[in-house]
């Protein structure tokens, strides 16, 4: 009586066909599931119209054991949205404007060959995913989620005017104009909001960010306190009382950047007095009302307009592959490690 060979491990490769060269992928990927004794990986673009969910659910029919994700933060979005109930690890393959996810993870940024093979061989780390109810202006009702950051005003206001060509050629200065115009013009909103089941409380502020990480392009560190696998929201409001207060805000996001690097520079940002113009705060639930209905975008990518919005976190939902373990463990071998 003879038993059936079992199935080798395969990947599904995800890949954003504007943002990602597969002459740059395609030879690293073969390589390397040769190397590890693999299945050939299946290959499946996104679509202009879901950023990348019906490749997913495509993907998961053939059940990989590893999702390698070749594009942006709006691209990884779309694709842990699919997975997060079936357990199945997701790679990033950073190739987009930000690629803020990689970088908080300390993942590799340019260096193709690594990334892929913290898919074949690494291990995996759980994350938070936050999640969104938004009602608009017409009283409908959605949900959604984010991975790295919910943004409500001028961050929002930037994914929504900025082109996808701007972006794709520029990178981040292409979001230089719309700063420029809103710093100029100084709008604030007026909003009341509640943390977890404190009090009800009013405020106006620039722009009002929802994070599950806290670093940005540059090493600028928004949250310092935020952290992708601690079940916690942390949120900041920009409120400058004046133009000049922007700058202020820069200066403080850059000095926070280069002294989280260290034990003693992390003390020395405990200790230094807070700065007016960004208000902090920190829970499992955030609600918020706006007096006027605003832009809002999720990891970089345009959501429209909200009325209120009601944001939580499922924690630990998501397992991400880094390359910070014992190598050749991968999925259908010992287990990987998680933390």
């Amino acid at each position: 009586m003879s038993s059936e060979a079992p199935r080798a491990d395969h990947a599904a490769v995800i890949y954003n066909p504007v943002k990602a060269s597969l002459d740059r992928v395609q030879g690293v990927v073969e390589e390397l599931e040769s190397r590890h004794a693999w299945g050939r990986s299946r290959w499946f673009p996104t679509a202009r119209e879901d950023s990348g969910r019906s490749a997913a659910e495509r993907a998961l029919e053939e059940s990989p054991s590893v999702i390698i994700v070749a594009g942006g933060d709006g691209t990884a979005r779309a694709v842990a949205g699919v997975v997060l109930d079936s357990g199945t690890p997701i790679a990033l393959l950073p190739f987009g404007t930000g690629n803020l996810l990689a970088r908080n993870l300390g993942l590799p940024l340019g260096d193709v060959t690594a990334a892929v093979e913290a898919a074949f061989s690494g291990g995996t780390r759980p994350v938070d995913v936050g999640v969104v109810e938004f009602e608009d202006e017409e009283g409908t009702r959605s949900t959604e989620i984010f991975l790295v950051m919910a943004g409500i005003g001028l961050d929002a206001e930037m994914a929504r005017t900025t082109r996808p060509q701007a972006k794709r050629f520029l990178g981040w200065l292409a979001y230089v104009p719309p700063i420029a115009r809103s710093v100029l013009a100084n709008r604030s909103l007026d909003l009341t909001y509640r943390v977890d089941d404190g009090p009800t409380r009013t405020a106006r502020a620039h722009t009002v960010i929802i994070g599950n990480c806290g670093t940005l392009t540059g090493g600028m560190l928004l949250l310092p306190e935020a952290t992708f696998d601690d079940g916690l929201l942390d949120v900041v409001m920009l409120r400058p009382a004046r133009r000049i207060g922007w700058a202020r805000i820069g200066t403080r996001l850059t000095v926070q950047g280069v002294a989280h690097r260290s034990r003693f520079g992390r003390g020395m940002l405990r200790l230094a007095p807070g700065l007016r113009a960004l208000t902090y705060a920190q829970g499992r639930r955030f609600e918020v009302r706006f007096a006027t209905p605003c832009s809002v975008q999720l990891d970089g990518d345009s959501s429209g307009l909200a009325r209120t919005a009601r944001i939580g976190l499922h924690r630990r939902t998501l397992r991400v592959c880094t390359d910070d373990v014992q190598k050749g463990r991968g999925p259908s071998g010992a287990p990987r490690a998680d933390g």
